[in-house]
Parts: structure tokens; C-alpha cells; sequence
């Protein structure tokens, strides 16, 4: 408060300078052709010099409500920051995380970090500081201790482009409990660490609080990595259940992953593909 006074204060002392200064060139205009030269060349410097000073004037207090936007901004991501590692240390008690180093049987592991991702598109997309010199390949998992992230969709030399799971293109097979159905789990196209998991049977009863896990199912993705919490439900269509998921990942802080690429893929979608022309 004392400094916008301070700087009002100046602006109102510059703005009475002017114009003095202006009623005396005007005087002195008018007295010879010399001094109209003169008076000329001295006006447009104090013209430049009056805009810089109202341009400077116009940045501080620009400034001031950018300040007050980076505030709120960080106010908002350090309260989502809290509740994603509240229900990660929740999750580890429960014995459902472990430690953030993952090893899974079958499967060939890099780890990565993410330089680049998207978080406000409904396409949601991340880059990786690793490529297929170092192991990288398409279609591979890509997850951290918290649950899943992604899937790499296309590798370079030293660079990796993947598609988040805030993407509304990208679906993965979800269990609900321990032996429970399985289903797609999406994004749920709203925040940043919901999901939904769709078509549940109707005779399949839950609690909310169960966790939901990978079913492992695809190819992708090793089975049981704990991926969050189901919450309320609703019937679709009268005949299967919708079930809000509370990710135990949260997209808000996201930095340092893991790359996982089944070491059978191959074989197994060769024998997929002998069962696809069979039936043909």
C-alpha cells in the first residue's frame, strides 16, 4: 500500500512537471523560428520519455496481478500436491503401494523422465528424455509407483512421445478388488488424478473403498499395479455399473517414471494373430 502511494505520488508530480514545462515551450515556441526548431526536437523527447514513464507505470501493476495469478496458481497445485502424496503414504500403510522402485517379472524396465507434458487438452500428451537407444519402444507402459501415466505411442533416437492417461483416446484394463470384474478404466475428462471404470456387471456387488488394480489383461501393462480407489456408481443403460475411481496418480507433480515393455509381446501378438486368421 505505501509503495502504490509513493508511486502515485510520483505520477501526480510528473504529470504537474509536464505540464509547466509544456506552457513555458509554448511561450518559447512562438518567439522565433530557432527556438520552434529547438522546441520541437525537446518535445519529442519528453513525449518519448512520458510514454516509457506511463509504459513503466502500466508493467508494475501488470506485474502486481500476474503475481497475485502465480500465487493463486501455486496455492491451488501445492494443496493437489498434498492430496496425491496423502493418499500415496494412505495407500503405502495399507500395504497397497511399495517403494517407487518397480520391478515386475516378464517385463524390461527404464527409467525415464518426463521434459514435457500437457495437462489442459482433452488429448493430453508427454515427452520422454529417453528413445530407442535406450530401450524404448512403441507401445510400451509407462507408470510410477502411483499408478499408471501412459503409453509411449512413437520413439526417436533420445526422445520418446507417449499419450498421458488424461487422454480421452486411451482406455486400460482395470480389475475391480482383488478378484473382481474387469473392465476399461478412462480418464474421466475432468481432473487430474479421476477416472471411470465402465461396464461392471450389475450382479458384481463392490464397496466403495476397494481398490482398483491392473487386470493384466493387455499386453501393455503388468497385472496388479494399484491404481486407486472406487467411489460412488450409477447404472448405464439398466444393464452395467459406472464407477468413479479417485487415482492414487495425480498428473498435477509428475516428473520421474518408468518405462515397461513386455519381454514376450512379440510372441504373443504373433500367436494372436494365428487365432485372428483361424477364425477368419
Amino acid at each position: 500500500m505505501v509503495d502504490e502511494r509513493k508511486t502515485w505520488a510520483k505520477v501526480i508530480s510528473t504529470v504537474v512537471f509536464i505540464l509547466m514545462e509544456i506552457a513555458a515551450l509554448s511561450m518559447l515556441k512562438h518567439s522565433g523560428s530557432l527556438q520552434d526548431i529547438w522546441v520541437t526536437k525537446a518535445s519529442h523527447r519528453v513525449m518519448a520519455w512520458v510514454w516509457g514513464g506511463f509504459d513503466s507505470i502500466g508493467h508494475y501493476f501488470s506485474l502486481r496481478t500476474e503475481n497475485e495469478k502465480l500465487a493463486a496458481e501455486n496455492a491451488m497445485l501445492t494443496e493437489s500436491l498434498r492430496r496425491s502424496q496423502d493418499k500415496v503414504q494412505k495407500a503405502m500403510e495399507n500395504g497397497l503401494l511399495t517403494d517407487t522402485t518397480m520391478v515386475f517379472a516378464g517385463y524390461d524396465h527404464v527409467p525415464a523422465s518426463i521434459v514435457k507434458i500437457s495437462r489442459n487438452k482433452q488429448h493430453n500428451y508427454f515427452i520422454l528424455n529417453k528413445g530407442y537407444e535406450d530401450g524404448v519402444r512403441p507401445q510400451s507402459g509407462v507408470i510410477t509407483a502411483s499408478g499408471i501415466v501412459g503409453i509411449v505411442d512413437a520413439v526417436e533416437k533420445h526422445y520418446s512421445y507417449g499419450l498421458s492417461f488424461m487422454n480421452t483416446g486411451v482406455s486400460i484394463s482395470a480389475r475391480l478388488g482383488n478378484e473382481g470384474a474387469v473392465g476399461p478404466l478412462t480418464w474421466d475428462g475432468i481432473s487430474m488424478d479421476g477416472a471411470v471404470l465402465r461396464d461392471i456387471p450389475l450382479q458384481y456387488k463392490y464397496a466403495p473403498g476397494d481398490t482398483v488394480w491392473t487386470s493384466g489383461s493387455s499386453i501393455l501393462f503388468p497385472p496388479d499395479i494399484p491404481l486407486g480407489i472406487a467411489g460412488s456408481s450409477k447404472v448405464v443403460n439398466g444393464a452395467v455399473n459406472e464407477i468413479q475411481v479417485d487415482l492414487f496418480q495425480s498428473f498435477t507433480a509428475l516428473r520421474y517414471v518408468t518405462v515397461v515393455s513386455n519381454a514376450g509381446r512379440e510372441e504373443i501378438m504373433y500367436l494372436e494373430n494365428l487365432e485372428n486368421e483361424g477364425e477368419e
